[in-house]
């Protein structure tokens, strides 16, 4: 059974600039365009198969390590958080966490999947 798809995407990526992700996000985007770059927050709006999909990367969103990587679109290339995850983490060669569930009332919010080298793997992360 697949999982329906998300309302937006988003992932956790530890260690990892910020020219490597747009450079991998650029990889299925025809066009990117710069709205706003400020401190830690990029906000972008990515060109792919005739959507744009605002996007925000927040650098040192959790700590000094972690890069969030919101993007606002059901209309991404991965229907879920943990497919884009596993993607992302196989291209960037780094960790990367994304929510367990698609936050709905009930669920837990610390439980968080930390994928990595190819291996899923079901965490609390309180931060």
């Amino acid at each position: 059974m697949t999982s329906p798809r998300h309302p937006d995407i988003e992932i956790y990526i530890k260690n990892c600039s910020l020219e490597t992700i747009q450079a991998w996000l650029a990889s299925h985007a025809e066009k990117i365009d710069t709205l706003s770059s400020k401190g830690n927050s990029h906000s972008l709006t990515l060109h792919i198969d005739d959507h744009a999909i605002d996007t925000l990367i927040h650098e040192r969103a959790v700590g000094k390590a972690w890069t969030s990587l919101w993007l606002k679109s059901d209309k991404s290339p991965w229907a879920t958080d943990l497919e884009c995850a596993h993607e992302a983490a196989s291209a960037l060669g780094a960790q990367v966490r994304c929510i367990v569930s698609g936050w709905e009332d009930g669920d837990d919010p610390d439980e968080y999947w930390k994928v990595e080298n190819g291996v899923d793997e079901k965490i609390q992360w309180q931060t």
